[in-house]
């Protein structure tokens, strides 16, 4: 019986996964819709197209539903979407960034305002909490790319602003508005990044202990469950240990 008990928990945990996995493709599709919809098609000649597609094939979407994404934009049949950012705070006052794209935004504040006072936290006014971050261009790199100098003298070449290296890998930021040709540039020294994307960097941050990261954790869960939300960014800090028991 205890077998079959793990049996029924790993099919669970990969029925989520699988499901997870269709919600991000299906946002990332979104995302290659709306750019390419707003600009041109090729994403040769549309920097944010490039960016979406390249996101897109980090995360293993495969290319007939990158081409059918792009395509849906120029069929003339994509809805519109409304790019929305919300601004709220979490346990313990935990700065929280959620980014959407929606078709209907009373449906998506109403959904977003009740997922945060559900689960502890408290929407707050746009700007309430951007001022704790910074808008920043972020390219990584797994560490068989080089050493930390190689990379450093990659990134300086490249136009980069910082880069922190580790076991993990390579980090590399730039300018928002430089990310484009920071990672072209990167591109041709170090060869395909692992992931291209423009993220909100903390410029202070929140420790947490194991309970408020555990409702952290939930909030940011329900948030991104919903098809109206791209992504969740938040300031929390934590040590090993809260990370380990997680």
């Amino acid at each position: 019986m205890a077998g079959h008990s793990k049996w029924a928990n790993i099919q669970h945990r990969k029925g989520r996964q699988d499901a997870a996995r269709s919600k991000l493709f299906s946002k990332l599709a979104k995302e290659i819709t709306v750019a390419a919809k707003m600009g041109d098609p090729d994403p040769d000649k549309n920097p944010r197209l490039r960016l979406a597609v390249k996101e897109a094939k980090s995360n293993s979407v495969p290319k007939d539903v990158i081409e059918r994404a792009i395509k849906k934009a120029t069929g003339g049949d994509a809805e519109n979407y409304d790019e929305i950012r919300y601004e709220g705070y979490g346990p313990n006052g935990v700065a929280v960034i959620v980014e959407t794209m929606t078709d209907n935004k009373n449906r998506t504040a109403s959904v977003v305002r009740s997922t945060f006072t559900k689960n502890g936290g408290n929407l707050g006014e746009t700007g309430s909490v951007g001022f704790m971050f910074d808008r920043k261009g972020e390219v990584t790199y797994p560490a068989s790319v080089g050493d930390a100098d190689t990379v450093m003298m990659a990134a300086i070449e490249a136009g980069a602003e910082d880069v922190e290296s580790s076991e993990d890998g390579h980090i590399i930021y730039c300018a928002d508005t430089d990310l484009n040709d920071v990672s072209s540039a990167l591109e041709a020294e170090l060869g395909e990044s692992e992931s291209t994307k423009l993220i909100w960097k903390p410029t202070t941050t929140t420790e947490l202990g194991l309970e408020d990261m555990q409702k952290l954790m939930k909030l940011v869960d329900a948030l991104e469950d919903d098809d109206d939300v791209q992504r969740v960014t938040t300031n929390f800090e934590a040590s090993d240990e809260v990370m380990e028991q997680l």
